[in-house]
């Protein structure tokens, strides 16, 4: 899953055939279709997977932060240069966001569904008076991070990608942590 969930955000969810996967993994085309019913049930699962572990690693940064960090530590490593830099290590939102669109409406509904799960742990470091509130402005704040990654991800130039990033993490930090 690890392997998929990195190929499909490196590559784009139709930048890679099962048959390559396969191969790559040393398993038969064959051995697919025992475990998936179709590559957009493994790029469900991918999402998901990819999804939690970006999850854990905010956590885990979260934790070595002190009280009351926890949000700016989060904007500060999902927009860091390393993040832009590495897409197939990185949120597959932000690597996938104009592929899955184009899937399904089932496809897309459970891909949400991971979504809402991801947010729902971010959310309750964001402000807000109610938990509505808090959930509204973590999806404010992650579609535009990730638009912002994207957009830096485009630009050839280190420095104006720098820049971008930079800028963004100083705006988003004033907006949502005072």
């Amino acid at each position: 899953m690890r392997t998929a969930s990195r190929q499909f955000r490196g590559h784009g969810a139709n930048g890679i055939a099962i048959a390559d996967l396969m191969s790559q993994l040393h398993l038969t085309h064959g051995g697919f279709y025992r475990h998936f019913g179709s590559k957009d049930q493994l790029l469900v699962e991918a999402v998901t997977k990819a999804l939690e572990e970006i999850r854990a690693r905010f956590m885990d940064e979260v934790k070595k932060g002190l009280p009351g960090s926890e949000l700016r530590i989060i904007i500060e490593r999902y927009l860091s240069p390393e993040h832009c830099a590495n897409p197939a290590e990185g949120c597959p939102i932000a690597a996938l966001s104009t592929e899955i669109p184009r899937y399904p409406r089932a496809v897309r509904a459970k891909i949400e569904r991971a979504v809402r799960e991801h947010l729902k742990g971010i959310a309750r470091f964001l402000p807000g008076a109610t938990e509505r509130e808090r959930r509204l402005n973590c999806i404010l704040l992650f579609s535009g991070m990730a638009g912002v990654l994207n957009a830096a991800r485009l630009t050839t130039d280190p420095e104006q990608r720098n820049a971008i990033l930079q800028r963004a993490k100083e705006f988003y930090t004033s907006a949502f942590c005072g």
